[in-house]
């Protein structure tokens, strides 16, 4: 074979696996933020009736903010086999996991039919939810970023984070079909269930791409020249490369909470407290505009780190966010879709800002060994502090709905921003190093 057929052999390899995580990372995130838009827009009222509109939307963030507790477990168990036995059989069991708990959301009776068995089933289904997908982000990201060269890792790895806007876009996007075809009270009634339903196609789908790939070539390197005994990743990982687990967990602090004020949140702040449920086809636009938008500019993005380094694109974003927060919050406020279209676009280009490097940011922190392990632990155990109590502390800090307080959202938000730029600070740079290595 000749050197231009090789290169040619080793980028389609590559683009294989790229699309594979992709594809995969796509199907599991749709099913994991439909639950966070469903349960701005209907949970409340289908599952916890008994509350105003207000309580009940913090009940129905409640079931979704325990999908995060059970991510860091899953983290460590997928981390733990991947590390292992490898990155693709752990994919293959995180994406029918979450495909099972994804669909039965959408055959769950709600409270008018059971009573409090509704909820405490849903809330069984967002826990095994955030189990699949704690174990699905480090071995999507690792496949990518190990059958990738140095020179272009942080382009190749952004791809499977490019498939967690793709499934926010897709999340939003058949919510915003459905909410334009159906009238209130027939979405409210069954119309919601069908996008957890459709997970079903998607999931097959995602699993004929993902049974097509090769295991990483770094993995079964280290697998080879792995010493005979018994290999405890997560305990290595903790005594070998604690520093690198607590600078992940503050990178992630600034960009997890950001995402899911740009998102979740702005449902939940123009239906609740700036409008009316009326209101719910405006900002279901502006987010299928907005996360269009970031699917198109995390690879770009991601690309750019790979020539002037991770840390400069993921500060600006951690500033960004936080300089942004006020002023997304009164363009919603506004009601008017030009504005609101404007502030949640922007919002997520922020955010992309850091989200793009970071697959190849914390791939490069840990060594092969227990690098499954290691990113996952990082970035889900994060996900606990950030991302899961983001939405019901931003209500909460909103208080009255007759006059919000802007202000002290902004606050939490500049607090989280402010840590994660110490974070990233005291990290080296780690753009075109090398992945073949086990300190």
């Amino acid at each position: 074979m000749s050197t231009l057929e090789k290169v040619g052999a080793r980028r389609a390899g590559i683009v294989k696996v790229v699309s594979a995580s992709l594809v995969g990372t796509a199907v599991e995130w749709y099913d994991f933020f439909l639950y966070g838009s469903a349960a701005a827009l209907v949970f409340g009222s289908q599952f916890f009736p008994k509350s105003d509109p207000v309580t009940g939307t913090l009940l129905a963030f409640g079931t979704y903010a325990l999908g995060f507790v059970a991510r860091p477990l899953g983290g460590v168990v997928f981390g733990h086999f991947g590390d292992r036995v490898g990155r693709k059989r752990m994919l293959v069991v995180s994406l029918l996991t979450m495909g099972v708990a994804t669909f039965a959301i959408g055959l769950l009776p709600t409270y008018a039919s059971i009573g409090v068995a509704a909820p405490l089933l849903l809330l069984l289904c967002r826990l095994v939810q955030g189990f699949a997908v704690g174990g699905e982000w480090g071995g999507a990201v690792l496949m990518a970023a190990e059958h990738g060269d140095d020179a272009r890792r942080g382009f190749w790895s952004s791809w499977p984070q490019a498939g967690v806007a793709l499934g926010n876009l897709l999340a939003t996007a058949v919510l915003w079909i459905l909410a334009l075809m159906q009238p209130d009270k027939a979405f409210d009634a069954w119309g919601w269930r069908i996008p957890f339903l459709l997970s079903a196609v998607l999931v097959l789908i995602g699993l004929w791409v993902r049974l097509s790939v090769e295991e990483s070539p770094l993995f079964r390197e280290a697998l080879a020249a792995r010493p005979t005994g018994e290999h405890r990743p997560l305990l290595e990982v903790v005594r070998r490369y604690p520093r690198e687990i607590v600078l992940a967990m503050g990178m992630r602090l600034a960009e997890n909470i950001a995402y899911y004020l740009f998102t979740v949140i702005s449902i939940t702040f123009l239906t609740t407290y700036a409008g009316t449920s009326a209101d719910k086809d405006t900002i279901l636009t502006a987010l299928v505009v907005a996360s269009a938008v970031q699917f198109v500019l995390i690879p770009a993005i991601g690309a750019v780190s790979d020539r002037i380094g991770r840390r400069p694109l993921y500060l600006a974003g951690a500033i960004g966010v936080a300089l942004w927060i006020y002023p997304f919050l009164k363009l919603v406020g506004t009601r008017r879709a030009g504005p609101i279209t404007l502030a949640v676009v922007v919002g997520l280009i922020l955010h992309a800002l850091m989200y793009a490097p970071q697959a190849a940011f914390f791939a490069e922190l840990f060594g092969t060994t227990v690098r499954y392990t290691g990113a996952s632990v990082g970035y889900q155990l994060a996900s606990i502090l950030a991302g899961a109590p983001a939405p019901i502390i931003a209500l909460k800090l909103l208080g009255d709905t007759s006059d919000p307080n802007l202000g002290a959202v902004t606050v939490y938000m500049a607090i989280a921003s402010a840590l994660t730029v110490v974070a990233v600070l005291a990290a080296k740079e780690t753009a075109r190093s090398s992945l073949n290595h086990d300190r």
